[in-house]
């Protein structure tokens, strides 16, 4: 399955949008609500898709509720809104 990039980055907008500000989402929450039946081959786009936003400063990337580096983290991620210190 091919989805726009600008698609997959608007989705992961959108999922936050509808969470509360301190709520994080997990990759697969998008790509399920891309392709609720195939939703599997989208996770490294989905991935993509969250370290340009963090390479952008709309997001953060974690692990275990820290933020972590996007182009290193390996394993479970989570993307939230970037936060402000």
């Amino acid at each position: 399955m091919t989805v726009a990039d600008g698609e997959l980055e608007d989705r992961i907008r959108a999922l936050l949008d509808a969470r509360a500000e301190s709520a994080s989402i997990c990759p697969s929450d998008v790509a399920r609500a891309v392709a609720p039946d195939d939703w599997r081959p989208l996770m490294e786009s989905v991935r993509e898709a969250a370290r340009r936003l963090a390479a952008a400063g709309e997001v953060e990337i974690t692990q275990k509720g820290a933020v972590v580096d996007p182009d290193s983290a390996r394993g479970p991620i989570r993307i939230r809104w970037a936060r402000t210190n």
